[in-house]
Formats: structure tokens, sequence, C-alpha cells
């Protein structure tokens, strides 16, 4: 837990439906953000379905799960939407250009890295945090793996009944 928060640099982005999502959608609710890709293999799906469990679970009242692609070359908004569908129709997916991706991930510590393949294509690499973001905007707790879905439900109890926003 980071006590006090810490802010997050203004950002602008679209959700999955094509619509503006910035810094000030942030605040209301609580959120639980991931960067990751639609193409990843194993870690982006598996932390997503875990993500769509705690929420389902209510272990923080009005959780939102977010999803930031880091792929915006591959991630289209139609392509994000049918991948957040899948886990669930609540689930936000965020996807901007590279420009506009820089500062939130800056302001997280978040970090991303395109690798070129052999065949001509590339891989991304990224960072597999967990950011939990309180109903005042600020970053208040960052969760690194290995997850489980017993101990992030701990921590997320922790969170609420330390009067984290």
């Amino acid at each position: 837990m980071l006590p006090g928060g810490r802010d997050i640099a203004a950002f602008s982005l679209q959700d999955q439906d094509g619509r503006p999502f910035g810094q000030a959608q942030l605040r209301g609710a609580p959120s639980l953000l991931f960067f990751g890709f639609t193409h990843c293999p194993d870690v982006c799906p598996t932390t997503l379905a875990l993500m769509a469990a705690l929420q389902h679970a209510h272990v923080v009242p009005d959780l939102r799960v977010i999803f930031v692609t880091v792929d915006p070359g591959r991630d289209d908004t139609q392509t994000l939407h049918d991948y957040v569908r899948a886990f669930d129709s609540t689930l936000i997916g965020l996807r901007g250009e590279d420009a506009q991706l820089e500062g939130l991930l800056r302001s997280l510590g978040a970090v991303r890295l395109l690798q070129a393949t052999p065949d001509g294509s590339y891989n991304v690499d990224h960072s597999a945090t967990l950011y939990y973001i309180g109903s005042d905007g600020r970053l208040a707790s960052v969760f690194t793996p290995p997850f489980s879905l017993p101990a992030l439900t701990a921590d997320l109890r922790a969170l609420a009944s330390a009067g984290a926003p």
C-alpha cells in the first residue's frame, strides 16, 4: 500500500467501444489495472481471468477491472472489444497509440518492449504488475506476480479495511 497514494499523470486513451477514457474516468470507483496485449499466449489471459474472478467475488465493492493494451499496432478497438468481452462483459479495455500510452506507462512505472522476431513479426515484453487505483483516482497499491486468487483477495480486503479509497 502506498501511504497517501500517488498521483497518476494525465492521459487520454479510448475504451473498447471507442469512447474517450482518461484520468477523470478513474475517479468514482476503485480499479484494478493491468497492461497486456491480446496476442499474449499465457500471462495476460491468466491474469485477466484472475481479475475477473476478483471482480465477481465482490472483494472490493464496485471494483472495475481495466486492461490496457501495450500493442496498439495489432489491438484495434474491435479486437480489444472482443478480447475483454471474452472474459466478462464489464471489463474495460483501453487503447491508445504509442505516444498516448507512454505517459500512463511512465506514471505507473510500467514498461513495455517490442522485440522483432525472425519471421518479421514482433513480441511484446511488458510489466505483469497489477495496479490498484482508489476511487480518488490515485495509485493506492501495486501487486507483483506471482498472483493467486486467495492472496489477492486477502490483500484487497486488507486495503479496504485500512481505508484505501
